[in-house]
């Protein structure tokens, strides 16, 4: 809401900052980090009162790792409650109240946020080991995609823009029009992101700093889409009013360095899948509006590897009975085969950056 502190300009000049989409992002990322840095330390003595501390069960994991991870018992999870608090608030302040599509994406990510706050309670405080079913968190991440689909339909100015899929690098093909298959489309997305950056979050700080990577991929992109004169310099699709995705993103960036302080090893807490299904449906929601779903799976680049190394050691053993790895998501094959976990992480992190780069270099190629 500061951004209405522009039309006080007149009397006072530099109050027309707030106007720039560039201004209130970084405001939104400083927001989001100091909101964290604050709220952190309450919250995990809070998570510790209710003991929602995080089991490590021997007879669900590989003994070696269980034996690597054993200092981890106990340690408060559902810290993503951090992360949806400190982006809320700071897009709240300085997004544009009005726009559709910030509200889409801050209402899908909370909803990811709450269904996987569910599973997290009642892993940790009911001591329901499973907590709820996957089918559930299918057909919840579905159903964010199934809705992101029907308002994007529904709406004239981007009905024709949602069933065109963009090709990263081809910008001479431009996009491809596949009509009402988008919706099914858009709920593959999500599924795949949201699931994607749960599996990867297994390591301390590995999710959460791979996470900043994309969302500043998609901060870029996201600008850049909002912006009818750079989007057509670039061959890019414009969606108007788009932009003030790049706030919610530099929010989520803001938000995800601030948890990572804490999240750091060795962790004080763990994000949980209150975290990280939000944090992935919400990457996969800016995908989609913006019309870039296809690039999530380069900057997303590490997501993708983890997913991939889960669904091949699932396939191998059902097909064969052999394993192709130590053991799935691929950042615990690493640590078996004598890693440290900070090793594995800070690699991650690079190859996440280099995925970056790789995809914000389509922006240059025409």
């Amino acid at each position: 809401m500061l951004y209405y502190l522009h039309l006080y300009s007149a009397h006072l000049g530099i109050l027309n900052v707030f106007k720039y989409i560039s201004f209130r992002a970084m405001g939104a990322a400083i927001t989001a980090l100091v909101f964290s840095w604050l709220l952190g330390k309450p919250m995990i003595r809070l998570l510790k009162r209710l003991k929602a501390g995080q089991p490590i069960r021997g007879k669900e994991v590989v003994r070696d790792l269980a034996a690597l991870h054993e200092t981890k018992s106990g340690t408060p999870t559902m810290g993503g409650l951090l992360i949806l608090f400190a982006v809320s608030f700071s897009c709240l302040l300085w997004v544009i109240p009005q726009n559709k599509f910030f509200w889409l994406t801050l209402l899908s990510m909370l909803f990811m946020g709450a269904v996987g706050f569910l599973d997290d309670f009642r892993k940790v405080v009911q001591k329901k080991h499973y907590g709820i079913p996957g089918k559930v968190k299918l057909v919840a991440q579905g159903l964010v995609g199934a809705i992101v689909g029907v308002v994007l339909f529904s709406d004239p100015e981007t009905c024709k823009h949602a069933q065109r899929l963009t090709i990263p690098f081809l910008k001479e093909l431009n996009a491809i029009d596949i009509g009402w298959l988008a919706i099914p489309f858009f709920i593959l997305v999500v599924m795949g992101s949201s699931n994607a950056v749960n599996l990867t979050d297994g390591l301390d700080g590995l999710a959460a700093g791979c996470s900043i990577g994309v969302a500043f991929v998609y901060a870029v992109f996201s600008y850049v889409s909002g912006r009818a004169d750079m989007s057509s310099y670039l061959l890019i699709p414009y969606v108007k009013g788009v932009g003030e995705l790049t706030i919610f993103c530099s929010a989520l960036i803001g938000a995800c360095m601030g948890f990572l302080w804490y999240n750091c090893y060795p962790a004080a807490v763990f994000m949980g899948d209150t975290g990280s299904l939000a944090i992935g449906s919400a990457l996969g929601v800016v995908a989609i509006i913006i019309g870039q779903e296809l690039l999530l799976v380069i900057a997303g680049g590490i997501f993708v590897i983890e997913a991939l190394s889960v669904i091949l050691q699932v396939a191998s053993y059902k097909l064969t009975g052999k394993r192709i790895f130590a053991m799935a998501p691929l950042h615990h094959h690493f640590e078996l085969k004598g890693w440290s976990e900070t090793a594995v992480t800070i690699r991650f992190w690079i190859l996440s950056l280099l995925f970056g780069l790789l995809a914000l270099s389509s922006l240059k190629i025409r």
